[in-house]
């Protein structure tokens, strides 16, 4: 017999004949390793890291604005400084990128309450205030919304009764909290009319429970990061000094 054949008749005789072996997981087990400093850091890690490490943190220390007082979304009722602040910056800076884009003019613009993360500190503004009252990253969107829908929104917000920033937009309740007026610049709403709102994707896409757009067919993104636009807003205007103001307000 050829050799080369003699040891592949072996070979398939040997592994033919073991038994297959059952095997089954009977246990794991796990170890916590805390890191703390009692872990030393590797200096030759360390050297690389640190040239990155000092450039990113001198952008983020940067001085881009001052802030006359400490601002928190719960200084205020059904509008706050630091919301409205927020709103502002959303209508002013997005309405000259989305015209010259489109066309068109936006006519209002919304956030949510529950995305402002941090207190706007009296002081020094810079790129790292930004990244603490927004650390997520939500980019600014413009949907066109038949008015109709927008009351719809007026009806969440009179419902929700908590600051959610806008603005363009003004809504008067009595001390029940029913409508008596929501007008958006100056106007009342017209079911028939399109308006272009600008908000983030976040609440475009049904966060926080907005969904009242879901009735919109026409979404524009201005690949715009809503933390990139405060910074440019910080940025645009030297000395931060925001109000709570009438733009949704109770009458009692």
């Amino acid at each position: 017999m050829n050799f080369k054949y003699f040891i592949f008749f072996t070979a398939l005789l040997f592994f033919t004949g073991c038994k297959q072996q059952d095997l089954h997981l009977t246990k794991i087990e796990g170890k916590r390793i805390e890191i703390n400093n009692s872990i030393s850091e590797k200096q030759n890690i360390e050297d690389f890291i640190k040239p990155f490490r000092d450039h990113i943190t001198k952008d983020l220390d940067s001085v881009l604005a001052y802030s006359v007082n400490t601002y928190s979304k719960n200084d205020g009722h059904l509008n706050t400084a630091i919301g409205n602040l927020m709103a502002d910056a959303i209508l002013e800076l997005s309405a000259p990128i989305y015209k010259k884009r489109t066309g068109n003019n936006i006519d209002m613009a919304i956030s949510n309450y529950g995305g402002i993360r941090a207190i706007l500190p009296k002081g020094n503004v810079t790129a790292r205030t930004a990244y603490k009252l927004m650390p997520f990253e939500n980019e600014i969107v413009v949907v066109e919304l038949k008015g109709k829908y927008v009351k719809e929104l007026v009806a969440y917000l009179q419902r929700s009764k908590q600051a959610h920033p806008i603005s363009g937009l003004q809504i008067k309740l009595d001390k029940n909290y029913n409508l008596l007026e929501a007008t958006i610049k100056g106007k009342p709403i017209d079911d028939n009319k399109t308006y272009h709102i600008a908000t983030h994707d976040y609440l475009y896409n049904g966060g926080g429970k907005m969904t009242f757009f879901e009735k919109s067919d026409t979404l524009y993104y201005l690949d715009y990061k809503l933390r990139n636009l405060l910074i440019d807003y910080f940025k645009k205007h030297d000395t931060l000094n925001p109000v709570i103001d009438n733009r949704f307000i109770q009458i009692k």
